[in-house]
């Protein structure tokens, strides 16, 4: 009997389990007893879901369920099989009926969950269960079953086969995400805005250039996640210590066999206690959450009452409040925040796993096995967050411009220093302007109006010089240029 008591809400619930593993429930609340009946295993209400689809992406999700993860495993035991029987190394016709046996539909999942509490892996259970079924329909070929193997073999190649589905579909959304912010920066090439530096209005700049730099750096991540599949999506395959002495002379063509049944790369040599593939993934699809992070940042920024210059697409029941009927959260940009809150903390978890002994690590390896799904799952809710928002995302470009006008001019004050510069000199430019400014500050006057009254100012400025420097798409430089280059630089990455 499990009792659990919640004194804020005055609710006590005592679970009861009957012969079959069901879950009675009596949930007592201020004295007033109902009885609720749950058909499921204690085990599968330890389960912590509910946020899963905030924070997650279900593709991702499904590629690191439990299921896919003991079927992958199963997939290796199955091609090892294969391989094995290939190259002559187990009788030919002890494959087909370890492979028919490799199926998940098969396995008792939570069974097998609580016996890797006791052999310290879920692989060692899962080859024995395998070796039980196929000895039920072939004694003789369940003597083959994870020939020359050890238990890291198949849970390391197991999850780079799970990499390879989940960094395709990652690969997939940022490319999306990449083709909308080119389609994004091009349509807003012209429009002005503030530039922004230490949250202060600096110069004016065009919203096309803010989100080319977006681009520009998921750019980079799309370079790094395809520079890196040859060296992750590798078997590992190096038996008890990595020297597959088990089989003998045949060990590498074994291990080739293996690598071409499950069209992975063949390494080097094993590499179960070098972790660096694994963390490389980790590391990089951090470096990702970063900059999914930064963007997030600057749109949430953006829809700041005060400031409404772009919001997060509109829907039923998005962003709306509990209390306040008129909010427009950006529960988007929320979820990206808090994915790069914690996915740097689970990057760091991986790197400290690295130095591990020998040549197998304890706890090292261990450590991985939740970390890494984790952090996939995060980053991948991420980037899908990001791809919904900006293939809606709302941009008022009335708005923009408005805000140029929030300092009265002061905006504009550098491209002023930069013309009078070219008559007086950079220093005393500078260092009248920024008495003019004060002034303007102090009397809240526009700048333009401050100027114009100087006769310094006047004798080098005239009212149509002033005119052209208070236009802002004369003071954005080589915006477009740069805008075009970002533009470019994804579209060859993305081919």
């Amino acid at each position: 009997m499990l009792t659990v008591v919640d004194p804020q809400r005055r609710a006590t619930l005592v679970a009861r389990e009957d012969p079959s593993g069901n879950l009675h429930w009596d949930i007592i609340l201020q004295g007033a007893q109902e009885t609720v009946f749950l058909d499921c295993q204690l085990a599968h209400l330890r389960l912590m879901n509910l946020l899963d689809p905030l924070f997650g992406w279900d593709v991702t999700a499904q590629i690191f369920s439990d299921a896919v993860r003991v079927q992958r495993m199963l997939d290796f035991e199955a091609a090892l099989a294969r391989a094995e029987a290939n190259q002559n190394v187990i009788p030919k016709d002890a494959a087909a009926p370890i492979r028919h046996q490799c199926r998940v539909d098969l396995f008792d999942l939570p069974a097998l969950g609580e016996a890797a509490a006791s052999a310290g892996n879920p692989a060692i259970p899962l080859v024995k269960e395998l070796t039980r079924l196929v000895a039920k329909s072939n004694p003789e070929a369940s003597r083959y079953v994870h020939w020359g193997a050890t238990s890291q073999d198949v849970m390391d190649t197991g999850l780079v086969l799970q990499l390879r589905d989940a960094l395709a579909a990652i690969e997939g959304d940022l490319r999306r995400l990449c083709e909308t912010l080119a389609q994004l920066a091009d349509e807003h090439r012209a429009t002005p805005l503030p530039a922004r530096t230490w949250m202060q209005q600096a110069v004016p700049t065009v919203f096309g250039l803010k989100v080319a730099g977006w681009l520009d750096a998921l750019t980079r991540h799309l370079t790094r996640l395809q520079e890196m599949r040859s060296r992750v999506l590798v078997i590992q395959f190096g038996g008890a210590a990595g020297t597959l002495a088990s089989l003998g002379a045949d060990g590498l063509k074994v291990a080739q066999e293996l690598a071409s049944e499950l069209n992975l790369g063949l390494p080097e040599l094993p590499w179960h206690s070098h972790r660096d593939r694994v963390v490389e993934v980790g590391t990089t699809l951090a470096l990702l959450v970063g900059t999914l992070g930064k963007i997030a940042r600057d749109v949430s920024l953006q829809t700041q009452t005060e400031i409404a210059e772009v919001f997060e697409p509109a829907g039923d029941g998005r962003g709306g409040s509990s209390t306040m009927p008129h909010k427009r959260n950006p529960v988007a940009c929320a979820v990206v925040l808090a994915a790069a809150d914690r996915v740097p903390a689970l990057a760091c978890s991986l790197l400290s796993a690295m130095p591990q002994e020998h040549e197998r690590g304890l706890g090292g390896w261990h450590s991985e096995w939740e970390s890494l799904p984790e952090l996939i799952r995060l980053s991948a809710g991420a980037l899908h967050r990001v791809v919904e928002m900006m293939g809606g995302l709302e941009v008022d470009t009335v708005r923009m411009r408005q805000n140029l006008e929030v300092t009265q001019g002061l905006i504009f004050a550098e491209a002023v220093t930069m013309a009078l510069g070219k008559h007086i000199g950079k220093p005393a430019a500078h260092k009248l302007v920024e008495e003019i400014s004060k002034a303007a500050l102090a009397k809240k006057k526009p700048l333009r109006e401050i100027l114009s009254a100087n006769s310094e100012i006047m004798n080098h400025l005239s009212e149509a010089e002033l005119d052209r420097l208070f236009e802002p798409l004369n003071y954005i430089g080589v915006s477009g240029e740069f805008i075009d280059r970002a533009i470019e630089t994804s579209k060859s990455e993305r081919r």
